[in-house]
Formats: C-alpha cells, structure tokens, sequence
C-alpha cells in the first residue's frame, strides 16, 4: 500500500517552526512512521541537500499535490496543481481536533485510469466541501507561500544586477521572462523557473568593484565643471567641513566682534571666555574708581556686598558638588566650609558669603580676629550672620584640626598691608596650608610678593585685576554695575556674562 504512493509529488506542512517541504516522495518506511522526500523545496526555496525525511509526529499537514500516470515515475510535476489522487480523485490529508486523520474527497471520474491534471485555474469552479480548520490552514499555507514567493523574487533581482554587472560586454543579455505572447506568466514559473544551480556560490566583490571607481579624478572633474560654470565649490575630498556647537548658528548675519571692552590704559594682561570674548585686565586704581563712581549713582556698599556674597555662595556651592552633594537624602554629610576674614570691606563681603551658605543648610565657621572697633558694614553683615546656624570664632584654636571641604579666603586688603605682619594673620595662613583644602579667595588683591595662601579659584569683581598664577582659576562676578557707569570711566563695556552671573576666565 505505501509503494503505490511513491514518485507522488506532496506538501508537508510541520508547524510554525519546521515550515511547508514540498518534493517527490522517494521512500515510505511504515515500521519507523517515515517519510522521504527528493529534490525538497522548503517554504518556495530549494534545499541544499538532495533529500530530507520527516517522522510521522512532525507532520501536521500533507497534500498530495501530483499523483503520476504508468510513465511519469521519473518525472516532476507542477508542485502547484491541484490536489488529485488515485482514479483522478483529489486528496488532502489533515489533522482533526481529537488528533485523527480526516480526509476530504471530491470524486471526477468513475474510470480507474489516470485522468489529466488540471491547472490551479481549473479547479476554482469545482465545489469541494471544506472544513473551518482546513481553510485556516490553507490560508496560512497561502501566506507562507506569498512570503516566500516575495523573498525569491527580491534575491532574483540580486542575484541578476550581480550577474548583469560581471558580464562580460559582448555577452548576450538574457531576456526577462515576464511576458510570452502578450500575456503575462504564471507568477509561479516566473519565481522558480530558473535553475538554482546557476547562482554563484561566491560573494560580491565589493572592494574589488569599489578599487575601480577614481574618487580623485570625479573629483577633480566637478570642481573643473564648477570653476567654469561660476557655481559654489563643494571643496577637495580632503577638506573637511566645518563643525558647530549645539550653541552655534550656522548662518551669520554678521561677522563676530569679540574684542568688545576696551579700557583706556594699556593692559597688562588679557583674558577670555568660554565663548572667545576678550575681557581685558583693569588697574587696581581704576576698579576702584569704577566702583566709587557706581556707589556715587546708587549701587552703596551695602548692596555691592549682598550682590558679592550671592555669586560667591553660589560658586561656593556649585564647587562644593551641587545637586548631588546637597539634597534631602545626603543630610549626614553637610559639607563644612571655613571662613577666614580680615577686618575690612573683603571680610564683609566673605561673610556675607558665608551667610547665604549657611541658608543652604551649609556648615559654616567664620573666623574674624577680635578688634576694639569695626567697620559699620562688617557689624551689619556680622548681626545677620549670628541669625544663622553658623558658627563665629576669634581664635585659631577654634577651628577644626580636620581637613575642611572648602576654605574662603578673604584676608587681603591692599588698602591694610599691614595686617599681614600680625600673628593672627600668619596663623590664619599656617591653619590654611596645613588643612590642605582647596581655598577660593574672593576679590584677591595683586601683590607683587608671593601670597601667604594659594588659592585654586578665584572670584573678581564686575572685571578682573591682573592676577598672576598664584590665584588659580580666575573667575568673574556680575555685580550689577550698570553700562553708562563703566563709559563714566572711560570704559567701553558690553557684557560678557550670556545668561549667567559667574563665568570662568582664561588666560589669552
């Protein structure tokens, strides 16, 4: 019974996972429930190997697609006929749900001998009863089918640029095989119709086919046809193009001025920002005749000093880690700054600083010397401070033998060379240098002796003096100096600052 199915051509659908195998059955072994197919297609593909063999519990589908007559046993049929069996009866073998086989007959011809096969077109007028589970295998099998037909036709059209471009000229090119006689060709024959064999089994060569390609003479010729033509060079291979910053316009309405303060002495040293302004250096004499004149239109010392402790709060902060070091989750750690002030106009400043850190949840200890009479700014900025959690001391003594997050140096005065004699200043400097941490002065005066302290960051005020290397990072404040008072003084001004109030300065 098996023998008489051999040379039949089937369809074998195994799953999702196995796929549809379509071929000529070659052996049928009823002891081990095999099956074995010759010259297998695998979902529209033909398969390398020349045979494959299913067991019966991997089939979930199998069509007989081509029983062949007394002569046909060596031949292969159209794997997309109809399904006809013995006695020109059409087969199709399912599965049902309680797992038995169940077949579907549709008889054409009472004879026994083998009738002619039909093609697929012939087969839509018959009526052959169906059921629900057996058309949604069809339909998956058509899917499966479209699909593969798709990813054949896709790899034809590779595979015929790459034989389209190493052939050679006087070859012959093949004609396409689209039309015959006017009308159109089975889609079917059309995918498969060529034989695999013909593919070449090596790949591309890319390289190969790139090496021939001169990227030096296209080029060359393009900028020869541009020169002639008047038309805007595109530039040499080897030019590169020229690359903008986030912050960057490419198109500019007019050329960048960036020497824009200009101070009318000669200038002793120059710096720039971030974005390539120029901010020249001012004498020590002139920056304080530019702030004598801003407290002469209204900018007192008062608010000079709250506008000072502000960006330098803010800087202290900002190096103190930020966000990351002063948030609710990070209370067992606050940060402890020291404050080592003199009894003049820079120590209020610093311990007006000293005070906007201390609202920030900042553990502050201000140092300031004791002395019988103080400047009236001093004991104002001194009053507000004692309002705060931080802490005051008068002696050396008092200060934390630990190393300390940051020290704010604010013990210069040009104005007060002499404090710089006193023990208490001498100490102050000794504490610094042993604590060994990082140390922002602010508003650091220009000595031509080398300071006690060195400082890694320093902060000046509306422009900088010509500080040397013993004042680090340079840094600027905005302190609210309007422009017309700068032209007062005979400084060309405009505002390097952007969008903030303290930018880091460098050396030119």
């Amino acid at each position: 019974m098996a023998m008489d199915w051999l040379g039949s051509i089937v369809s074998i659908n195994c799953g999702d996972s196995l796929g549809v195998y379509q071929g000529r059955v070659s052996a049928v072994d009823q002891v081990s429930q095999t099956i074995s197919l010759t010259r297998p297609f695998h979902n529209g593909v033909k398969c390398l190997v020349p045979e494959v063999t299913f067991r019966a519990g991997d089939i979930t589908e199998l069509k007989i697609l081509e029983i062949p007559g007394p002569g046909d046993k060596q031949q292969f049929g159209d794997p997309h006929q109809t399904e006809l069996g013995p006695s020109g009866v059409g087969y199709q073998l399912g599965v049902s749900q309680n797992g038995t086989g169940k077949v579907v007959k549709k008889p054409t011809s009472s004879t026994s001998t083998p009738q002619n096969i039909p093609k697929r077109t012939d087969v839509k007028s018959q009526d052959v009863a169906i059921s629900p589970q057996q058309q949604q295998c069809s339909k998956s099998y058509v899917d499966r089918h479209m699909e593969s037909l798709s990813q054949s036709k896709s790899f034809r059209r590779r595979h015929n640029s790459w034989s389209s471009s190493s052939r050679h000229p006087n070859q012959a090119t093949p004609k396409k095989s689209g039309l015959k006689n006017g009308q159109m060709k089975n889609k079917d024959d059309e995918c498969f119709g060529d034989d695999i064999e013909e593919i070449p089994d090596t790949d591309f060569d890319f390289e190969g086919n790139l090496a021939l390609f001169d990227k030096a003479a296209v080029f060359e010729e393009i900028e020869t046809y541009e020169r002639r033509s008047g038309t805007r060079s595109r530039g040499v291979p080897n030019e590169r193009p020229a690359r903008y910053r986030h912050d960057e316009n490419i198109l500019e309405s007019e050329p960048i001025v960036y020497r824009r303060i200009t101070v009318p002495h000669s200038v002793s040293k120059e710096f720039c920002t971030d974005s390539g302004l120029v901010v020249p250096s001012v004498s020590y004499e002139l920056h304080k005749k530019l702030l004598s004149v801003a407290e002469k239109h209204g900018l007192t010392l008062e608010r000079r000093l709250e506008m000072t402790g502000v960006c330098a709060s803010q800087m202290a902060l900002t190096l103190l880690g930020g966000p990351n070091r002063l948030n609710p989750k990070n209370v067992h750690q606050r940060p402890t700054v020291a404050l080592l002030c003199g009894p003049h106009v820079k120590g209020a400043q610093g311990i007006s600083c000293g005070r906007h850190l201390a609202n920030h949840d900042v553990q502050v200890i201000l140092f300031l010397p004791n002395f019988v009479k103080m400047l009236e700014s001093i004991t104002n900025e001194l009053s507000l401070f004692s309002k705060t959690q931080g802490q005051q001391v008068s002696s050396l003594r008092d200060l934390p033998t630990s190393p300390v997050d940051l020290v704010i140096n604010c013990l210069d005065c040009p104005e007060n060379a002499f404090l710089r004699d006193q023990p208490w200043y001498k100490a102050a400097v000794a504490w610094a240098n042993q604590n060994r941490a990082p140390v922002l002065s602010i508003d650091p005066p220009v000595h031509e002796v080398e300071q006690g302290i060195d400082a890694k960051w320093s902060l000046a005020l509306g422009l900088p003096l010509p500080l040397g290397e013993h004042a680090g990072r340079v840094y600027l404040c905005d302190i609210g100096i309007p422009q017309q008072v700068f032209q007062e003084v005979g400084i060309n001004y405009h505002s390097p600052f952007g969008c903030k109030f303290v930018i880091p300065l460098h050396s030119a």
